[in-house]
């Protein structure tokens, strides 16, 4: 109830359960950063006429196979998830371009006025050559692939990041 009224004490939370997960104050601020923009987008379908959760998994599937060559189901299993949550056990880069996604998809949805699924559908796909663009030249630049099999799950895993 407390988080309810006071926003803020969730993000003190989720701030609290990451630090004790080991992860950077970086990598903590680009998670936050990335969730306000996955809200602003789902802000943005959610007045736009798409309402169902599957239509919800549609679309972030199609953002996501857009940046990263793989669906999100691809990508967990490539990262040994089960039932967690893919972007806490993403890579810096991953929640940058995992953001960049996103924020894209809206600006391009909200330039078009998308409305319904169809439209959407078009927007979120529409982002496709800045995504392989900005992934390729990274890669091409640092030697190394964006999309890893990297996590944060303990036991047998080597935590990285």
């Amino acid at each position: 109830m407390e988080e309810i009224s006071d926003p803020s004490k969730w993000l003190d939370r989720a701030r609290d359960h990451w630090q004790k997960m080991w992860r950077s104050e970086k990598w903590i601020q680009q998670r936050m950063t990335g969730q306000e923009t996955r809200n602003k987008l789902t802000d943005y379908w959610s007045e736009n006429w798409i309402e169902e959760w599957q239509e919800f998994a549609i679309l972030t599937n199609i953002i996501h196979s857009e940046w990263a060559w793989l669906s999100v189901k691809e990508h967990k299993k490539m990262k040994d998830l089960k039932t967690q949550n893919l972007r806490d056990h993403m890579s810096e880069a991953e929640l940058i371009f995992t953001a960049l996604a996103e924020l894209s998809t809206r600006q391009i949805s909200e330039n078009e006025n998308a409305e319904w699924m169809i439209e959407n559908k078009k927007c979120a796909k529409k982002w496709w050559e800045v995504a392989k663009n900005a992934k390729k030249e990274l890669e091409n630049k640092t030697g190394k692939n964006i999309v890893t099999w990297e996590n944060f799950l303990w036991g047998d895993k080597i935590l990285k990041n």
